[in-house]
């Protein structure tokens, strides 16, 4: 069989490794460079993209071709995860009906490097007769997307990180970064808080921090350790026991927390040689417990035993009555911790 004389060639070529160090450190270089021109080149136009898209009362399109186009769903992601409702439209698939999803309540944001995108040219006059603005990430200013746009965002790069400069590299990285600083700044406009991005992840460890409450994690009813400040101390025993949660709550008949009992006092106690068959609740508890509430969030709950070094807590609603408590394994398994 005779050999492809190509891949002879690279089979048989010699790998410089110093070569490829040079080329990743120039590609970091021009891209980083590229980056650095955006921030310089920054206009009153970006100022007014994001005034457009805060104004737009449906949502934002955002379309591009190729490796624009796949940039465009990373902008689309961040943008409708910090606040911005977006979806992507591919340009090729909007000539063949899916234009029909962009109504005149929207606003597009079409990325194309050299502007001159075939299938973004081709749906740009239907666009500008449904009245729907349009914001073009582009780096030719002088292009058919840039004439047709309301507001150009200059996106061009001196060259490209390919030692050809052909491959989409330096330039898709401008695009991007140029989308974050959209994504930023609206969500800043809009008073987007953590708790805004939880709810938008709330299968991440930010969303289980942000959203999952006391309540949700922690032992309830019958499952809470709690005696009579009268009990004796062999009950107050077998309630720590039979509970499992290495403490018990010292309660009045109004079930008002008035102190706690823990696997640490116990060997505290025995350690002092105490005679303890004769003692009460009362008599060995701490008072004033550390308490959250059942609506605070359970990152606070974690948060205060790491504090005071506690593994449990005892957990009131608002009345300040014994509703429930929680440990540092209850936090684990709800992955809170």
């Amino acid at each position: 069989m005779t050999q492809n004389p190509v891949h002879a060639t690279r089979a048989h070529a010699q790998v410089d490794n110093q070569r490829i160090l040079q080329l990743a450190h120039d590609t970091l270089d021009i891209e980083a460079d590229a980056v650095r021109h955006l921030r310089h080149g920054l206009s009153p136009s970006f100022v007014q993209a994001v005034h457009a898209i805060l104004n737009v009362r449906g949502r934002v399109v955002v379309m591009g071709m190729g490796k624009s186009g796949h940039v465009g769903r990373k902008i689309t992601a961040t943008l409708a995860s910090t606040g911005t409702p977006a979806m992507f439209v591919h340009p090729a698939e909007a000539s063949h009906g899916d234009l029909g999803m962009v109504k005149d309540t929207d606003l597009v944001i079409a990325i194309s490097n050299s502007g001159e995108s075939d299938e973004l040219a081709a749906i740009l006059p239907v666009l500008k007769r449904q009245g729907v603005p349009l914001v073009a990430l582009t780096g030719g200013t002088q292009s058919t997307l840039a004439s047709h746009a309301d507001i150009v965002l200059n996106t061009g790069v001196l060259k490209e990180a390919c030692p050809l400069n052909l491959a989409p590299t330096a330039s898709t990285t401008a695009q991007m970064a140029m989308g974050d600083a959209l994504a930023v700044a609206l969500l800043d406009a809009r008073g987007f808080k953590a708790e805004d991005f939880a709810r938008s992840h709330p299968g991440g460890a930010l969303g289980r921090r942000l959203l999952t409450h006391v309540s949700d994690v922690m032992r309830s009813g019958d499952a809470v350790p709690s005696v009579l400040p009268t009990a004796s101390f062999s009950e107050l025993m077998r309630e720590m026991s039979a509970k499992g949660l290495g403490a018990s709550a010292i309660v009045d008949v109004d079930q008002k927390v008035v102190g706690i009992f823990t696997d640490g006092d116990l060997r505290r106690l025995i350690e002092t040689g105490t005679d303890m068959r004769q003692l009460t609740a009362q008599q060995v508890m701490h008072t004033k417990p550390r308490t959250v509430r059942s609506s605070a969030l359970a990152a606070e709950a974690a948060e205060l035993m790491e504090l005071h070094r506690i593994t449990s807590v005892l957990v009131v609603n608002e009345q300040d009555t014994l509703c429930g408590a929680i440990n540092t394994n209850d936090l684990m398994r709800a992955k809170v911790i």
